[in-house]
């Protein structure tokens, strides 16, 4: 099984996402909004010069939903094209045909031409207004000249659309605020389920992960501007207006709960640092009290003032 391997390359986020952006066909670029650590990494360290990623999946988020499937079947096509290439082993390494049921599809994991496979880049979508689970993730196909491909959406991703970061590139990158949102809507508690690959060579519960990376997001916002956080609370706001308002009655005042259980859990609270020293966090010397500290002040400036709301 693969894991997690800490000996693996970091990667320059300024020098990927230049990568992905001069492959991308240019009229489908207006549609792709970069998430997860590629787009922390660069909104962070992108001026810095000496601070790299750990990372092996490049996200990138189709939106609005209802061109998603077009814009993944251009990009897909374009990048095969181009000498882009699936996965040499696991699951993911053969395309579907018209008879392959979605859920049963690989997702579209394309690697970069060259004997390189640092990183490979993953296509996802924004999620239907009212789709049919916010918890468990949705199909939708995708045809190529090479097979058929899954489109995979997730509940809570949709907020990334409130207040992207435009890029030299011509890509939009997530900001920030809005996928810790995603992460605490995704995860009012803490679920029992792992991730998919140990951790080196350590299971992991997926919400410590997710939870974990809402404590790094927020270290490095107030790393860089101590107040900055007072910024998030309109943002959020917005998305629940914007993105979930039919929704927003039940979640907002559910937003920090599960915060709250990883702050409550030394066991779980060591998990989500575990996973920050060897991700975002790799070149801080954080504590586990330290970023302690910082979701009990996501909590105070932000959750419990948007609770108040």
């Amino acid at each position: 099984m693969n894991q997690v391997n800490f000996m693996d390359a970091l990667l320059t986020p300024t020098q990927v996402l230049q990568q992905v952006a001069d492959a991308l066909p240019e009229d489908c670029k207006a549609n792709v909004i970069i998430v997860g650590s590629l787009a922390a990494g660069y909104y962070f360290f992108a001026d810095s010069g000496e601070d790299a990623i750990r990372t092996k999946d490049v996200d990138c988020l189709l939106a609005p939903y209802a061109s998603a499937v077009p814009v993944a079947q251009d990009v897909a096509s374009t990048l095969l094209s181009a000498g882009w290439t699936l996965p040499s082993e696991g699951e993911w390494r053969q395309p579907g045909n018209e008879q392959t049921a979605e859920r049963d599809l690989p997702l579209v994991r394309l690697y970069p031409p060259g004997d390189q496979k640092q990183w490979f880049a993953e296509l996802l979508s924004t999620s239907a207004d009212e789709p049919p689970s916010r918890t468990e993730r949705q199909f939708q196909r995708v045809n190529t000249p090479l097979g058929h491909f899954a489109l995979c959406s997730f509940g809570y991703l949709g907020v990334v659309e409130v207040g992207p970061v435009a890029s030299p590139m011509g890509l939009r990158i997530a900001h920030p605020a809005m996928m810790a949102l995603a992460n605490l809507l995704h995860h009012p508690e803490i679920g029992p389920a792992v991730m998919s690959q140990p951790f080196n060579q350590r299971q992991i519960k997926r919400a410590n992960k997710d939870l974990g990376r809402v404590l790094a997001l927020a270290y490095l916002t107030t790393e860089r501007d101590r107040d900055a956080l007072d910024a998030w609370v309109p943002m959020w706001a917005q998305a629940f207006e914007r993105v979930l308002p039919k929704e927003r009655e039940q979640l907002q005042p559910a937003v920090g709960q599960g915060l709250r259980a990883l702050l409550r859990s030394d066991v779980d609270m060591e998990e989500a640092w575990f996973t920050c020293q060897f991700g975002l966090l790799n070149s801080r010397r954080v504590s586990v009290e330290q970023l302690k500290a910082t979701g009990e002040r996501v909590l105070a400036e932000v959750v419990e003032v948007l609770e108040d709301l």
